[in-house]
């Protein structure tokens, strides 16, 4: 604790040891963009007679008869800035004006703003954190996660992980990513079959993103969308309504480099482009075996016919390959002189033994490679002055996967692990196989590498009925319609030596063998995948259909606000299995589920400054595909899994001056049958076949409560200050039934259906009590410099379902193991070169965990993830 307040008071000291005035009766200062001056700024006092306008250079002089005050000062297309002085103010420094358009989130959305749900402060009580464009392009660009930019944020983890490029995880009040609703513009972006969301596919989203708002608890849309933790809304770009653009270049730690160039055309007539490309590569992202490339490209066409009409086709993408690392054991599991699982007194902090050599060449286990074209057509209709509809439909193609090994492995080869760091011996591997019967691999005989194909095309439409009465009330009614198609199987990607794999299945002659591999570049992948004939392992399909309707009535009147929103929804599964059948392809039948959510809440603000706010919320949820159907078939559970039972309730306070902003809220949500798998190996459970078997809880429970608090400050015109605090109690609760399954034969090797009691189990994965602080200073107009530091504490590993069970059924209290605090801190410094005719050229450098503190930010039933050490990232932009 002692650490983190001597680097907290770093901070402050370093940002306030520039803020010295001495007293004067004229007002000096200049007024800038935070790039450039601005010339002809009216400056005023505020309530008095005394005005004057900046120079060229955005100098002003202000005499002030009073001796305390507002200095107003404003400027067309900027939000008013106002500076309170005193008697001892002389020199108000640096005044960065804030253009209206980022400020105003509903300037934000040029297109779909009866889709997209931004919270306003005064129509919407919900609690909401918002990220503008600024601070992510300063500080989530380059080689850094894209949820790494929402971390300042109360209740928000991000599980860093010291694995590959896009694999960070993101809890929201202590609820993963698939409990947590991602919307792109409106549209719903979490995975349709487990609602997960794998930003190394939407690597894009930080240069292309205008404004990301995490909205905790229930969040603001009028969709029936995962939102148990919250709701992400990312706005991008649309077609920039003026001309320009910027080139840049950026580097950073391990070899990376990234090169990104943009143009707008700006509305020509009644058109206008904008588009997005760069490219990107590194070395590694922090440890061994995580090399990785991809590209980025972004396209925006803008129509507005009329002043009624205004239409935006849109499409991006972000091809991309990277090498991962995966959690490992503290101590190696060593047998027979073989590392089976080797841990970190083998491989070090940075170690990773999926990697290693082959024929003198790097070559990891695993691989994950994709492109994900993402693509809509927005059109806002201005009906009349009280009626609008918004519509937007959408489509998306995924092609790609994440490879591994088929066979022996190296943990069960002798030698197939190094002794001396873990790294895979591959060439012990290819040795192995060179002695196989024909050199066919066969069950564990051998190895190879393949790729596990989650191929997928998803496509959809929301559409959303505005009628403002422009007397208090607001109506909404509209519809969400998915419709989703899902490709899993397996292919070769590398026989390291071997000349085919033995892939026999119900349906296939004896000694069938596949010898046909495949390219894991995600362009080839779009393009060129294994056909049914050249499949291993496994072969299967789903189709999932979603249709919905929803409303929302809202009443706004003196500083009273109210809002009641409805939804309705089916959904329906279908499962396609062409591998375990023996007469072929075998289809199930379309299972429908009906899920709904309800919510409403009111604020009330007076004198401009106070606002009290509450809402309420139920949401039944459909389960996600895996858990409809038996592993492996097209069988339906039985019992059938129900839907998931979900209420939230919440209230907040904000406080709101000019240069003061503070907001509390308390939350408690209810999780209720919850279904969860835990998968164990026949170490685990001796009784299970050599796959292991799968542990089934069909109704879970879990409470989470907890507070939390943030701030912004301007304490002077070139010094702001933030900061965040949460405290959590995230808890298990209740009994569940739960099977044990055989992986291989699928039978059921123990049932309990009185079950066992989790009551009190905390929660893992994700930091219960989190703080942070930050700082931004201009030392001059065009140089600023700023820190971040946040501290994490409370934190627990996953549940280990099968040791819980155990100790329970014995009497004996189970807690998932705790993990250390941590603190980490963040710094970064900017620069811009004015240089002429509205173009300029930024530097901006930044230092991720600048003390390099060593943690472990989650722990899963295989092992623990270290934290990420110091990285860095500086790059230049040229603007014009």
């Amino acid at each position: 604790m002692k650490k983190i307040f001597t680097q907290l008071a770093a901070i402050f000291v370093l940002m306030l040891i520039c803020n010295v005035s001495v007293a004067q009766r004229m007002l000096k200062g200049t007024v800038t963009d935070g790039n450039s001056p601005i010339a002809g700024a009216s400056v005023s006092v505020k309530g008095g007679s005394a005005g004057t306008s900046t120079d060229a250079g955005g100098n002003f002089t202000l005499s002030v008869g009073d001796a305390s005050g507002v200095v107003l000062v404003k400027y067309i297309g900027y939000l008013t800035a106002q500076i309170r002085f005193t008697d001892a103010t002389s020199a108000i420094g640096n005044i960065v004006l804030i253009p209206s358009e980022s400020e105003n989130l509903e300037e934000v959305i040029v297109v779909g703003k009866g889709i997209i749900d931004i919270a306003e402060d005064r129509q919407t009580p919900i609690a909401v954190s918002t990220i503008k464009l600024l601070e992510i392009q300063e500080k989530g660009v380059g080689n850094v996660e894209f949820p790494e930019i929402m971390k300042h944020t109360p209740s928000v983890y991000i599980a860093d992980q010291a694995s590959g490029f896009g694999d960070a995880k993101m809890f929201v009040r202590g609820f993963d990513q698939s409990n947590t609703a991602f919307l792109l513009n409106g549209q719903p972006i979490n995975g349709m079959e487990d609602g997960n969301m794998y930003w190394s596919n939407w690597s894009a989203m930080s240069d292309v993103a205008n404004v990301i708002q995490v909205q905790r608890g229930l969040g603001s849309s009028k969709l029936a969308i995962s939102s148990v933790g919250g709701t992400v809304n990312i706005v991008t770009k649309a077609t920039e309504l003026r001309k320009g653009g910027f080139a840049r270049m950026m580097t950073g730690n391990d070899g990376y480099a990234k090169a990104t160039v943009g143009y707008n055309t700006g509305m020509i007539g009644k058109w206008g482009v904008s588009f997005l490309l760069d490219g990107w590569r590194a070395d590694k992202k922090y440890a061994l075996g995580t090399a990785g490339a991809g590209q980025n490209y972004f396209v925006s066409v803008g129509f507005k016919p009329n002043e009624n009409h205004n239409l935006n086709f849109m499409i991006f993408g972000a091809p991309q390959w990277h090498d991962q690392n995966f959690s490992k054991p503290l101590v190696s599991n060593i047998q027979n002189g073989t590392p089976r699982n080797p841990g970190f007194d083998i491989t070090g902090e940075k170690g990773n033994y999926n990697y290693g050599y082959y024929q003198g060449e790097g070559l990891t286990q695993r691989k994950n490679f994709y492109h994900k074209p993402v693509s809509n057509l927005n059109w806002d209709w201005t009906i009349n002055e009280k009626s609008s509809l918004s519509t937007v439909v959408y489509a998306s193609v995924g092609r790609g996967g994440g490879t591994g090994i088929l066979g022996n492995g190296p943990g069960f080869t002798q030698g197939g692990y190094s002794l001396e760091n873990g790294l895979t011996n591959w060439d012990a591997l290819a040795s192995l196989n060179e002695q196989l019967p024909n050199g066919i691999s066969n069950g564990n005989n051998g190895s190879v590498l393949r790729a596990s194909a989650n191929n997928h095309f998803w496509y959809g439409l929301v559409s959303n009925y505005n009628f403002d009465t422009k007397k208090y009330w607001t109506f909404n009614v509209g519809a969400d319609l998915r419709f989703y198609k899902g490709d899993h199987f397996q292919q070769l990607i590398n026989l390291l030596g071997a000349e085919g794999r033995l892939a026999e299945n119900e349906n296939r002659s004896e000694g069938y063998t596949v010898s046909q591999t495949f390219s894991t570049n995600p362009w080839s992948a779009l393009f060129n995948s294994a056909s049914v004939d050249e499949r291993v392992g496994y072969d299967n399909s789903e189709k999932i259909n979603y249709q919905g309707v929803f409303g929302q009535a809202e009443f706004s009147k003196d500083g009273f606000t109210a809002f009641v929103q409805g939804s309705l929804s089916n959904q329906s599964y279908q499962k396609i299995d062409r591998w375990n059948y023996a007469e072929g392809e075998t289809k199930s039948e379309f299972d429908n589920k009906i899920g709904y959510n309800v919510k409403g809440g009111a604020s009330y603000t007076f004198d401009d400054t106070h606002t009290f706010f509450t809402n309420v919320g139920k949401y039944s949820r459909q389960p996600f595909l895996d858990n409809v159907f038996i592993s492996n078939t097209v069988d339906f559970s039985d019992p059938s899994v129900d839907n998931e039972e979900i209420f939230g309730i919440e209230g907040g306070y904000k406080f709101s001056i000019p240069s003061f902003r503070v907001n509390l809220n308390g939350y408690y949500t209810k999780w209720d049958n919850r279904f969860i798998s835990y998968g164990v190996n026949q170490v685990g459970y001796p009784a299970a076949g050599t796959d292991g078997a799968t542990y089934l809880l069909t109704s879970i429970g879990q409470a989470h409560k907890g507070l939390e608090l943030d701030f912004d400050t301007q304490i002077s015109s070139n010094l702001t200050l933030r900061g965040f605090g949460s405290i959590g109690d995230w808890k298990y609760d209740g009994a569940s039934p739960f099977r044990v399954r055989d992986n291989d034969t699928r039978d059921i090797l123990e049932e309990d259906n009185e079950g066992v009691d989790l009551t009190g189990v905390r929660v893992g994965s994700a930091a219960q009590t989190t703080a942070g602080f930050g700082a931004k200073y201009y030392i001059l107009p065009q140089l600023s410099i700023d820190a971040d530091l946040n501290h994490y504490a409370r934190l627990w590993g996953d549940v280990n379902i099968n040791n819980a069970i155990k100790a329970r059924l014995v009497g004996e209290e189970y807690q998932p193991e705790k993990l250390d605090d941590f603190t980490t801190v963040d710094a970064g410094l900017s620069y811009t070169f004015k240089i002429r005719n509205g173009q300029n050229l930024k530097f901006r450098g930044n230092v991720k965990n600048i003390f390099n503190e060593e943690y472990f930010s989650r722990r899963d039933g295989f092992g623990y993830f270290y934290g990420l050490g110091t990285t860095w990232n500086a790059g230049l932009t040229y603007s014009f």
